[in-house]
């Protein structure tokens, strides 16, 4: 959001009032902006270069306030007040008028036909006696930089210029000629230069560099001459400095020329429209007339106001209140739109003026109308419909991915989305063109250039940062690639990967075999060739020449596996062998990341249809139960409906995450629909009545929440069947419970001789030591004192690592629910005279 500085006592004068900081930023609130920040230009200065710049800087307090993106007419101070004034009805919207000179022929600026080639559209107007204070010249000056870097897209769209008219004389003409046949005095400089010298002499200039590239390798550049051969301006770089404008210029000739002639005609209105105030008649700006090269005229500023008719109930609905049409004119009106009842129903007249081009649909009307309610007066209200939060199948397998990744011994990583045309092409030994990458347009740094297509060389960059760090370095990664994709509406799509590495002094083409396979392994997919998954030799210039594998999971292929080649080592400023896995992940869920799976969100359990026995009849649906008295209380009350509504304040069953028969009773105990004021017990209650049609195919539920009466009334009962003493039924009762304990004592007892599944998993430690006098035989006593219920230690040997140094690497038997790696590799660190680290170097489930 584009940020206007304002002087607060400036702005507070002009308001005619002065307010507290918590006023005003309340006062911000209500119209639609944020107050961002309270601070000087001394402040910012001493903030962004240091004490010592900022000793001679103003402490004139200044607000900085965040304003919407396509609110150009808040972009200066003038805006900003008419439209704060206009809300607070202390002054009624101005209305903007094109005049005619009073005196002399209208102002004529003439298009040739050179420009088609560079920019050919222009459009001009002349603000007449206006006047200028220091204040009011800062701010005009201002808005043309706000404008520039908004809508002008950085003078791409629209570049502006501004001259002081009584200096220059028309017609004007806006032709395109070769640069060295340009000359002329710039803004501020004290001699002429041609087009060709501009050019260098910008090249270094802070502010104007950043446009020289529009038009710096067009053949022909843009240039406005006035009658006498004077030249005004060269768009979009420089004004002359004939025609510049000052504190004492009454008339100011504005033209702006684009390649976009909306933009212009939008900008050309914001110009004139803020500051026609300051002319002797305000708020009228005299036109000016525009000749096309093929002679058609056009006279601007149009300056035009268009009307749209809507419904205030289409307000009502969208904004969730109630307010007559009457209301909702005066609310319009506040944000200046002038608008009225029309008499036909409930319709309403919305007058458009010029300086609010962002309005260009009934949504727009509708926004401002909430804008002038104001957000905190709409009143919370539960909607009507509602859903139950599911995960992304895709990511749901990415973390349970993640986690046992991690368990088996490699760490994550996580890398930039963005990376340079050289790491997925060149140092991988490929050609851009192959990569099928999405290119950023104007990229700002050479390190953001592409989204990548792989995940592999921004895990080799990890590597590169992290050499020093003990060997072997075991990293992966799962997340998303971009790659070009025509049958999408964008061009592109996401995919997401998972890729490893394994650095060490060997390549350590097992280490990734394993984990290929241990991954399999838990997407439970088998090696097999038709119906599981293989790997089969594979070319790819990345990897070493018959080091490389593509992955096959149900005959399509997925990924590759292999060792990297010396080559790609060599660019990632790498000096060790590495060895690379990386496959997509979306086939393993049955089809794209961007589709949901069904099965993952919770549905309504269904209930096998039985058949009525041979001589029965089908009973009818139960109706409601005779009595009102559930766990929340009697619902007949208004007690009892209020401790069901504040029960179901964060709920949307009565129990669990879907619909059951618990909702069905206590919907059925409910007399009649709950008034508007109990909103989460009418929410719930209508959505449950949604379900009439199939309430006895819902769930079963756990819990009774209806307590039934006691003793049920019945026309048809009799003495007989009240049992008053409850002799028989009782002891049957007794009797039938002590038969359940048994049988249930019995089945725990024989339940309890099966012997439990014990999950075990086979484990290889690399022990490494300090240097090469550590007693290695005393260290292999020092792990093998380690003593855990679940743990057995197996085989040992001692291997090399370099400089005489040994390693001692172990093998254990674990199990998984008593011994853990992370307490093991704690236990085994803890000797720490002979152990310097503890990595996992294999670790196979049992």
């Amino acid at each position: 959001m584009p940020t206007v500085g304002v002087k607060r006592d400036l702005l507070f004068n002009a308001l005619g009032r002065t307010y507290t900081d918590e006023e005003f930023d309340e006062l911000c609130f209500e119209f639609g902006l944020e107050l961002d920040e309270i601070t000087s230009e001394k402040e910012i200065i001493s903030r962004e270069q240091g004490d010592s710049k900022a000793s001679g800087a103003s402490d004139v307090i200044l607000y900085k306030i965040d304003v919407p993106a396509n609110r150009y007419d808040l972009l200066c101070l003038e805006g900003l007040v008419r439209g704060l004034q206009v809300f607070k009805n202390k002054l009624e919207a101005p209305r903007y008028t094109r005049v005619s000179p009073t005196t002399g022929e209208v102002q004529r600026l003439i298009i040739t036909k050179e420009t088609a080639a560079v920019r050919p559209h222009a459009v001009a107007a002349v603000l007449r006696n206006i006047t200028f204070t220091k204040e009011r010249y800062d701010s005009f000056i201002e808005l043309q930089e706000k404008l520039h870097q908004n809508i002008c897209r950085k003078r791409s769209l629209v570049a502006i210029g501004t001259h002081d008219l009584d200096t220059i004389s028309g017609p004007f003409t806006y032709t395109a000629r070769p640069p060295g046949d340009i000359s002329f005095k710039p803004l501020n400089q004290t001699k002429e230069y041609t087009a060709t010298q501009l050019m260098s002499l910008y090249k270094t200039d802070s502010h104007l560099r950043h446009y020289l590239h529009i038009i710096e390798d067009k053949p022909v550049y843009p240039i406005i001459y006035d009658s006498n051969g004077v030249v005004l301006s060269m768009p979009p770089i420089i004004n002359g400095d004939h025609s510049k404008i000052s504190l004492t210029t009454k008339n100011v000739f504005i033209e702006c020329t684009a390649t976009d002639l909306t933009k212009a005609k939008t900008v050309l209105d914001v110009m004139v429209t803020m500051f026609s105030q300051y002319c002797s008649r305000p708020f009228t700006v005299e036109e000016a007339e525009v000749v096309y090269p093929d002679g058609k005229t056009c006279i601007y500023p149009e300056l035009a106001y268009r009307k749209e008719k809507l419904s205030g109930e289409f307000i009502n609905r969208k904004v969730g209140i109630s307010e007559p049409t009457e209301k909702i004119a005066q609310l319009l009106t506040r944000m200046c739109l002038l608008s009225q009842p029309t008499g036909a129903g409930d319709e309403i007249e919305v007058e458009i003026p010029p300086t609010r081009p962002d309005v260009i649909h009934a949504c727009d009307i509708m926004e401002d109308a909430a804008v002038a309610y104001g957000f905190n007066n709409i009143i919370r209200t539960t909607p009507r419909t509602y859903t139950v939060a599911n995960q992304f199948p895709i990511n749901k397998l990415t973390e349970l991915l993640r986690q046992d990744l991690a368990a088996a011994g490699f760490t994550e990583a996580l890398n930039f989305a963005l990376c340079s045309q050289e790491d997925i092409a060149d140092k991988l030994c490929k050609k851009i063109s192959d990569t099928r990458a999405v290119h950023i347009s104007n990229p700002k740094t050479a390190e953001f250039q592409v989204a990548r297509t792989t995940l592999l060389p921004g895990l080799l960059k990890t590597v590169a940062a992290n050499r020093k760090m003990p060997l072997p370095l075991k990293l992966f990664e799962i997340s998303d690639v971009v790659l070009k994709d025509e049958s999408k509406d964008v061009g592109a799509r996401n995919s997401r990967r998972f890729c490893a590495v394994y650095y060490n002094k060997s390549p350590g083409f097992e280490v990734i075999h394993g984990l290929l396979d241990r991954t399999m392994q838990l997407l439970e997919v088998k090696p097999a060739r038709e119906q599981g998954y293989h790997i089969q030799a594979a070319d790819d210039s990345t990897f070493f020449p018959g080091r490389c594998a593509e992955i096959f999971v149900h005959g399509k292929s997925v990924g590759r596996l292999g060792v990297l080649h010396p080559d790609v080592i060599g660019r990632f400023e790498l000096s060790m062998p590495c060895s690379a896995l990386e496959m997509d992940i979306e086939p393993f869920l049955g089809h794209t990341a961007e589709t949901l799976l069904t099965h993952d969100v919770p549905m309504r359990e269904t209930i096998k249809h039985i058949p009525p026995r041979q001589g029965h009849s089908q009973q009818p649906l139960p109706g409601p139960p005779a009595s009102t008295k559930t766990v929340f209380g009697d619902l007949k009350t208004p007690e009892g409906l209020k401790a069901l509504n504040d029960f179901l304040v964060d709920k949307s069953y009565v129990e669990g995450f879907v619909a059951s028969q618990a909702d069905v009773a206590v919907f059925d105990a409910v007399p009649s629909t709950p008034p508007q004021t109990l909103q989460h017990l009418r929410r719930w209650y209508n959505h449950i009545k949604s379900f009439q049609t199939d309430r006895a195919r819902l769930p079963t539920t756990k819990t009774q929440f209806v307590l039934l009466n006691a003793c049920p009334s019945s026309d048809h009962a009799s003495d007989e069947d009240i049992d008053l003493f409850g002799s028989e039924d009782e002891a049957e009762s007794a009797e039938m419970a002590r038969i359940k304990e048994q049988r249930l004592a019995e089945y725990a007892a024989k339940k309890s001789k099966k012997p439990a599944l014990i999950a075990k998993s086979s484990i290889l430690l690399d022990v490494k030591p300090w240097d090469d006098e550590t007693d290695m035989s005393k260290l292999e006593q020092c792990v093998r004192s380690v003593r855990m219920d679940g743990l057995l230690w197996g085989q040992s040997k001692l291997l090399p690592v370099g400089y005489g140094i040994k390693k001692l690497q172990i093998a254990c038997v674990v199990e998984d629910d008593k011994v853990g790696t992370d307490v093991l590799e704690e236990a085994i660190t803890a000797f720490e005279e002979h152990v310097q680290s503890v990595d996992v170097a294999a670790f196979n489930k049992i």
